[in-house]
């Protein structure tokens, strides 16, 4: 094997990042059989999600942010105001971007990630299966990993 010198240099640039995922896609795609197929398909696509709960004024009482890709739905945030939590608002909006998931976009699964002060026993409730936990991320919290089958 050959010795080489590498040069190392930090920062945030915004080309390198984009042939870095670039890279790292065709290495992937070449390695997985499974991703292969997915290449170029519309579920290959990562659709943003969004839904918002507001009062009559106006004002936001909750929201719920994700995204689909490869049949799944990506809950990336779920948000409700405590001034009307425990009133099924985090339900609805979690009920109604799995529908959208499911019957529009034709996702089977569903999945999210939640510390251990947020809302595990929520999803649990929802129907979603622990699958994960990580230690300590960050110190002194756990992060949780759950998923749900959708059915139609």
């Amino acid at each position: 094997m050959v010795s080489r010198m590498f040069r190392m240099e930090t920062g945030v640039d915004k080309e390198r990042l984009a042939l870095l995922r670039s890279r790292l896609r065709e290495t992937n795609v070449a390695a997985s059989p499974a991703l292969r197929a997915l290449r170029g398909t519309p579920d290959d696509d990562e659709v943003p999600l969004g839904l918002w709960a507001l009062t009559e004024e106006g004002e936001l009482a909750g929201g719920l942010a994700a995204h689909t890709w490869a049949r799944w739905l990506h809950v990336d945030f779920l948000w409700v105001d405590e001034r009307v939590r425990g009133a099924g608002l985090g339900s609805r909006l979690l009920g109604e971007a799995e529908r959208v998931a499911r019957v529009e976009r034709g996702c089977l699964n569903s999945r999210v990630e939640t510390w251990d002060f947020q809302a595990p026993g929520f999803y649990r409730g929802q129907g979603y299966e622990l699958v994960c936990v990580i230690p300590d991320y960050p110190e002194g919290v756990k992060e949780f990993t759950l998923t749900k089958r959708l059915l139609g």
